[in-house]
C-alpha cells in the first residue's frame, strides 16, 4: 500500500471513530442542554414574571445557538485533531512497510527509523531485530553453501582425476593409489556423517540423560585421542577431581569430547601441551579443552561455533577440517542442557561447556 494508502484509510478511519465519539458526547450534551436546561430555563423565567413564549425565545437566540456553533466547532477540531493522529501513526507504519518490502526483496540491510509513540517505537525495534537476524541468517545461509561446495568438490576432483587416469591408463594400479582413493571417499563419509550430525537437531534434543561418571567420560575420551597427540608429541595434562558427576547423554558427551579433543590435536603445534579440566559449580560441572598455539583472532572467536566457519582460511586438510566440528559440539551441549564457549589470547586457547549435574 502506498504512503497515500495508509495515511487516507488510517485517517478516515480514525476521523470517523472520533466524529463519532463527538457525536455521542455532542448528543448526551444536547439533551441535557436543550431539553432538561430549557425546561428549567423556561421555569425560571416564568417565576420571575416572563411569558413562557418569552422564555423560549431568549433560550432558542441564546443558549441554543451559542450550543450548535460549539458543537461543530468541536466537531471540526476533533476531526482535524484526528488526521493529525492518524498521520503521527502511519508514517513510521509506513516506514515498517516499506522496510518489509525492501526485505522481501532480498535487502536485508533495511531498517526502520525509531520514531512515533513508544507502541509504534517498539514494533521498530522488533521489525529491526528481526532484519538483523534474518541478515545474519542469509549470510550463514551463503556461507553455508558456498562452504558446503567446497568441501565436497575437492574429494570429488581428486576421486575424478585418479579414476581417469586409471581409466586412460596413464596411473598404474598401486597400493598407494588406491589408499589416496580411499582417504578421499572417507573425507566424503565423514563430512556426511557431519552434515547428518547437524541436521538432526530434534533426536538431539529428545536424547534422555543420565548419571554419569563425567571424570571417567574425560579419561575415556583422552586415552582415544591420545595417539593423536602422541604423533605429534603433544603433552596432555588431566585436572580432574574425583567423584565429579553429571547428567547427560553418555554418546553425546563422548561425542563433544572427541570433538573438542581433534580439534585441539589439529590446532596445536608439536611439543604443545593440551589441558582439559573439569570443576563442580553451584548447578552445573564445567569442562575445559585449552591448548597451546598460535590463538584465534578476536575478529573469529564469535564466530568458531558457526557451521562450516574455519579460522584457517586456506582449507589445508593438515591445519583445518571441515568447519562442522564446532557446531556439532554447540547444538549437542544446548541440546544437553549446558552452555559452550570459546576464548583465545596469544598462545592459548580454551574452550569451555557446562553440563547440568
Amino acid at each position: 500500500m502506498s504512503r497515500r494508502g495508509i495515511y487516507g484509510g488510517l485517517a478516515a478511519r480514525v476521523g470517523l471513530m472520533t466524529l463519532l465519539v463527538a457525536a455521542i458526547a455532542i448528543g448526551v450534551i444536547a439533551v441535557g442542554v436543550l431539553v432538561v436546561a430549557q425546561s428549567t430555563f423556561s421555569r425560571l423565567m416564568t417565576q420571575a414574571g416572563s411569558s413562557a413564549a418569552f422564555a423560549h425565545d431568549m433560550f432558542d437566540h441564546g443558549v441554543a445557538i451559542i450550543f450548535v456553533i460549539a458543537a461543530i466547532i468541536a466537531a471540526g477540531v476533533s476531526l482535524i485533531l484526528a488526521v493529525l493522529l492518524a498521520r503521527r501513526l502511519a508514517r513510521p507504519l509506513d516506514d515498517v512497510a516499506s522496510a518489509a518490502r525492501l526485505i522481501a526483496e532480498g535487502q536485508y540491510q533495511a531498517r526502520v527509523p525509531r520514531s512515533g509513540f513508544e507502541e509504534v517505537a517498539s514494533l521498530a525495534d522488533s521489525f529491526n531485530q528481526m532484519a538483523v537476524t534474518l541478515e545474519e541468517q542469509e549470510r550463514l545461509r551463503s556461507e553455508f553453501i558456498i562452504n558446503a561446495a567446497h568441501e565436497l568438490r575437492t574429494p570429488l576432483t581428486n576421486l575424478q582425476g585418479y579414476l581417469e587416469a586409471l581409466r586412460d591408463g596413464v596411473l598404474p594400479p598401486s597400493q598407494e593409489l588406491f589408499h589416496s582413493l580411499h582417504e578421499e571417499t572417507q573425507r566424503l563419509v565423514r563430512l556426511s556423517r557431519s552434515l547428518d550430525a547437524l541436521a538432526d537437531h530434534d533426536v538431539s534434543r529428545a536424547a534422555d540423560r543420565i548419571d554419569v561418571d563425567l571424570c571417567q567420560a574425560i579419561r575415556s575420551a583422552a586415552e582415544l585421542a591420545r595417539p593423536s597427540f602422541d604423533a605429534k608429541g603433544i603433552r596432555m595434562d588431566l585436572r580432574l577431581p574425583a567423584g565429579l558427576r553429571a547428567r547427560a547423554n553418555p554418546d553425546q558427551l563422548a561425542q563433544v569430547l572427541a570433538n573438542l579433543l581433534q580439534n585441539a590435536s589439529r590446532y596445536t603445534p608439536d611439543g604443545g601441551l593440551v589441558t582439559v579440566a573439569a570443576s563442580s559449580r553451584r548447578d552445573d560441572a564445567l569442562v575445559t579443552v585449552a591448548n597451546t598455539g598460535e590463538g584465534i583472532p578476536k575478529h573469529d572467536l564469535p564466530h568458531v561455533f558457526e557451521r562450516f566457519y574455519r579460522v584457517e582460511k586456506s582449507r589445508d586438510p593438515a591445519r583445518g577440517g571441515a568447519g562442522i566440528g564446532l557446531a556439532i559440539v554447540k547444538q549437542l551441549v544446548e541440546a544437553g542442557g549446558g552452555r559452550v564457549g570459546a576464548e583465545s589470547d596469544s598462545g592459548a586457547t580454551r574452550f569451555w561447556f557446562s553440563v547440568p549435574t
